[in-house]
């Protein structure tokens, strides 16, 4: 491989931006931000654009020398990717629903049929018509009337999460000029649910300066949205809002969901313009999912149970938790992730030591009482319930996938355990699954927890000597576990003798809730101390040389790159930081900035001291010093609705000021993306070749 040096551009210039000081003081405690100027809610500001654009030319200029790199990357990636693919057909009433991408297309068309094997096809939305006149475009939900006479159709054009939705009929011919309806609801969270009477929807409506969903609307076909009905209002901003329909279609429902409470308001299906009522009095830190199947109601609970359990309860009995029967006990190691129901039978999703499981009960029949795992071959794998949307239905679908096994549905009899395989990510090429290995270790870190760990290289090119580049992932934070699952990109750095590392660190639920609970709000150095600890130990086991490590994380992942470079960063020649939440103390203090107030227990509320200290202590942007740093990549979109573009414009700011190395600081604003990056399945994989290169390119020799 030539050598292409990053650091050999020494005469272009990075960008310095001017400093105003910005104080700001609480808790008797003050800081000044000098670059506070850069915020702007508009993102019309002349002066802060042309900022970003000189740090994107800048970027392209060092980044010159491995475009070639960057290139080939690309093409080797998207080499992999089947160019005409569909998904498996699943049935939903009279009809059989899937999607189809063909050639060059960044997008799927979705289609019904009569039949599994396509009989009567259908085209229900091209999405690559609805998306060639905008630079950035999201799908956001497809909903059809319970009568199937009708589609909703939510789009996001301008990526910062605010949905326009508009309805298509379906009765139409299929050559018709506009089959949509005239109706129109802007400004949405992009979600609706149908009513039974196939005229009424419910929709989420956005606070467009929070961002925040905040007003549940009822909204009737063929009437403008301006003569819409305010069902409910939620002024308690800490809560996110959302909208279900029961399992057995005959309630609608209103869910509310804090980082440690839930509250969910109910609506008979076939009554929508009556009220929403309470389902359980509200009680501050009872988290709990529920659902309904014919005359009882199934609930998944925190309720005396750290873990969560699972209750039962006659529907009429609902709102009085002392008639609740417990039907799956509390376990200290065992967390209930969440159900399926079906008329005869339940699905559990559960995880223990780490690892997820299916579990099925019989809830009707000869065998009711019966219960049986779903089983899977490999010691580490993701898998998740497919799209089961009959509860009628005795066969259920999986997801399944490994760090070595392609995804793969499968169908499992539910009364026999029995599986099929339906289908199998294919990978363009020469792959071939026995040249790779993953495993899976448990780490001690300093404070003696066993951290989780999974590891994937190829055979032919590891050993375990110390030698070897490795590239570390990690997120930790909301819960949010983060399982080892297959990617195809991956295989380039693979195929390139990189080890690649999942670190399953606190803040997640790998462990369960309490693994969360101990990644979180007063305990959030454990994140840092376990991503760092993982990174130490596998380099003194031999899994990398100690001089190509790299690691990378995006969004709440970006916070935990901020903070380790900030207290370890002699440990990485290597860092990808994308969208990442990088500014936590001034953000959380400021509950005009969209989501804040969401998320005061996940980090605190800093406007209580002793929150203000714990965040200020890890804060990357508060904790940027005069010290040598890693070489450094920095992604955003301009209109990210999660973590706002100016975050990581101000600490590339500092961190430029502050530095005392000549390593690469590069900073990368996507001007038309917002927090989920570009869009298309195609687009998506230069921002994976960006990396990538940067990464293989420090490596040069």
């Amino acid at each position: 491989m030539p050598k292409i040096l990053l650091k050999s551009n020494k005469n272009i210039a990075a960008p310095i931006a001017k400093k105003i000081p910005h104080k700001m003081e609480n808790h008797n405690h003050q800081r000044v931000d000098n670059y506070y100027w850069m915020r702007d809610d508009q993102r019309s500001d002349e002066s802060i654009l042309a900022h970003l654009e000189s740090e994107n030319s800048y970027a392209d200029a060092m980044l010159a020398d491995q475009k070639p790199l960057q290139e080939s990357l690309f093409e080797e990636l998207k080499a992999r990717v089947v160019k005409d693919d569909n998904t498996v057909p699943a049935k939903d009433g009279k009809y059989w629903y899937h999607s189809e991408i063909h050639g060059e297309q960044e997008f799927s068309s979705h289609y019904r049929s009569t039949s599994f094997s396509g009989e009567n096809k259908h085209l229900l939305l091209d999405v690559n018509e609805r998306a060639k006149d905008h630079e950035f475009y999201d799908l956001g939900d497809l909903s059809i009337s319970p009568n199937d006479q009708i589609l909703s159709v939510s789009e996001d054009t301008d990526s910062r999460r605010i949905y326009t939705i508009h309805f298509k009929d379906l009765t139409k011919p299929s050559d018709v000029e506009n089959p949509y309806l005239t109706d129109v609801l802007v400004e949405t969270e992009g979600q609706i649910v149908w009513a039974n009477d196939n005229q009424t929807v419910f929709y989420v409506k956005k606070d467009l300066e929070t961002l925040l969903g905040t007003q549940v609307f009822r909204h009737k076909l063929g009437t403008p949205q301006s003569d819409d009905i305010l069902v409910y209002e939620e002024e308690d901003h800490s809560f996110y809002m959302s909208l279900d329909k029961s399992r057995d279609d005959s309630q609608l429902y209103i869910c509310l969901h804090a980082t440690e409470s839930t509250h969910y308001l109910l609506l008979d299906a076939n009554e929508p313009n009556g009220e929403f009522t309470e389902l359980l009095p509200y009680q501050e830190q009872h988290e709990y999912h529920a659902d309904k199947m014919g005359e009882y109601f199934y609930i998944v609970s925190n309720d005396h149970a750290k873990n969560f359990r699972l209750m039962k309860v006659a529907a009429d009995k609902i709102n009085d938790i002392n008639h609740w029967q417990e039907v799956i006990p509390h376990r200290e190691n065992v967390l209930l992730e969440g159900i399926e129901l079906f008329h005869n039978f339940i699905v559990i999703t559960e995880r223990e030591n780490g690892q997820i499981r299916f579990i099925v009960h019989t809830i009707k029949g000869e065998k009711s009482g019966h219960q049986y795992p779903l089983s899977f071959d490999d010691p580490c794998y993701f898998a998740c319930l497919g799209d089961n949307p009959e509860p009628e239905s005795t066969v259920a679908r999986l997801y399944y996938s490994s760090l070595t096994t392609p995804g793969s549905l499968f169908e499992f009899d539910l009364a026999t355990g029995e599986r099929k395989l339906l289908k199998q990510q294919k990978v363009i090429g020469d792959f071939n699954k026995e040249d790779y290995q993953s495993e899976r270790l448990f780490i001690t870190a300093r404070d003696g927890a066993e951290v989780p760990v999974s590891i994937v290289y190829r055979t032919d090119m590891f050993k375990k000597d110390g030698t070897n580049s490795l590239l570390q992932y990690g997120y930790g934070a909301y819960g949010i576990t983060i399982d080892p699952n297959f990617s195809s990109p991956t295989l380039s750095l693979l195929d390139r003798g990189f080890v690649y590392v999942i670190a399953h660190i606190r803040g997640s639920e790998m462990l369960g809730r309490q693994w969360y609970e101990t990644g979180k709000m007063a305990h959030k150095q454990n994140t840092f101390n376990d991503f760092i600890d993982v990174t130490k130990a596998l380099v003194t086991a031999g899994y990398g040389a100690k001089d190509k490590i790299f690691a990378s994380g995006g969004s709440a992942g970006g916070l935990l790159m901020g903070a380790i470079v900030n207290q370890a960063p002699e440990l990485y020649l290597g860092i990808g930081a994308h969208v990442p939440f990088l500014d936590v103390l001034t953000t959380m203090l400021d509950e005009t900035i969209p989501l804040t107030t969401n998320e005061y227990d996940e980090w605190g509320n800093p406007n209580e001291e002793q929150a203000y200290k714990n965040i200020l202590a890890y804060s990357p942007i508060d904790n940027i010093t005069a010290q040598h740093y890693p070489n450094i990549l920095v992604t955003t979109g301009l209109h990210d609705s999660q973590v706002q573009y100016f975050e990581p414009m101000k600490w590339v700011a500092k961190m430029r000021e502050l530095k005392t190395d000549d390593n690469v600081l590069l900073f990368k604003t996507d001007m038309d993306a917002g927090h989920g990056g570009a869009s298309g399945r195609f687009k998506r994989l230069r921002e994976v070749a960006l990396e990538m290169s940067f990464f293989i390119s420090l490596l040069a020799e």
